[in-house]
């Protein structure tokens, strides 16, 4: 499933208290980080399975403090070239979908993430990268030729 985290700097805020707080468990704040991971994970295997099934609807976390920055970032699933468990056998082209939903966005910025002993030709995570690069040029284009 998608982690949709909000980073939500807090204005004028006297104390250092840091809190989390769940989409799914709107009011309930979460200050142990331990807990917001426990609960990742206890939200996923709800709704997708024990099995590690794939889920298109988002896990949404607000992140509140005096030291962050009003972001809001998107972790996305890692390609799965091989089904394991309750997978379906198009495990990888769903993957694949999902995450091009997401970085075709025309205000997205993507950190893709490769093991350093992988070969850079073969990463996953590069082609999608280049895929999504080619969508925005195509784009880019498309609005220079229209004007």
């Amino acid at each position: 499933r998608p982690l949709v985290l909000q980073l939500i700097h807090l204005e004028d805020h006297e104390s250092n208290e840091e809190w989390g707080e769940f989409g799914h468990l709107p009011g309930e704040k979460f200050i142990d980080y331990t807990r917001i991971r426990r609960e990742i994970e206890a939200e996923t295997v709800r709704v997708a399975g024990s099995n590690r099934g794939i889920s298109r609807v988002p896990i949404l976390l607000r992140l509140y403090s005096a030291r962050l920055v009003n972001l809001t970032l998107v972790d996305l699933p890692g390609i799965t070239k091989i089904p394991v468990g309750d997978h379906p056998a198009d495990i990888e082209q769903q993957i694949r979908t999902l995450v091009m939903e997401h970085v075709s966005r025309p205000n997205c910025l993507i950190l893709a993430v490769t093991p350093a002993n992988a070969d850079l030709v073969n990463s996953d995570a590069l082609q999608v990268i280049s895929t999504s690069l080619y969508i925005c040029v195509c784009r880019l284009l498309g609005r220079r030729i229209q004007r």
